[in-house]
């Protein structure tokens, strides 16, 4: 058994899946606040000269996975390791945001894609020069990804 103790939680504008932006890129300038806990906050230590962070957390909303399933953006069925379904096996999801501003243990971001009172797992610093890869196949995102900008949740993988 693995088992992993929240650090903090995000608020965003989204009370529920549903109508959610479903990737960073498609919700643009979108305001969020992290909540690190008190007891975390030294970890926080120069985290204000990042300008983005990769946010892992837990999926808590998401019904139980299934090895093959339709995402937002096709039709067709795909294996889950294919796509970025948030119903996976284990229910683990990442952002990457922008920090706009630090205050204490409040972190104020910017891009967010995530549910409100969703548990942060754990938070890293964005750095180009080891996160940015250059992606030469895509597999079946290249008949989508185009969809991205107008695609919302639509409530398929929530409890």
């Amino acid at each position: 058994m693995i088992n992993f103790k929240p650090i903090g939680v995000i608020q965003s504008p989204f009370k529920k899946p549903k109508g959610t932006p479903i990737q960073t890129t498609a919700a643009r300038d979108t305001a969020g606040v992290i909540e690190v806990y008190p007891e975390y906050i030294e970890g926080l230590k120069d985290i204000e000269g990042f300008s983005h962070l990769i946010l892992i957390y837990h999926f808590h909303l998401a019904k139980e996975s299934t090895l093959l399933v339709k995402p937002f953006l096709d039709n067709e069925l795909h294996g889950v390791f294919a796509t970025r379904a948030p119903s996976r096996p284990n229910a683990i999801g990442f952002s990457v945001v922008r920090l706009a501003k630090v205050e204490g243990n409040i972190l104020h971001i910017l891009d967010v894609d995530i549910v409100n009172g969703t548990p942060l797992l754990d938070i890293k610093p964005y750095v180009a020069e080891f996160d940015v890869r250059e992606a030469v196949k895509i597999g079946w995102f290249k008949n989508s990804v185009q969809k991205l900008s107008s695609t919302r949740d639509d409530g398929r993988f929530a409890k």
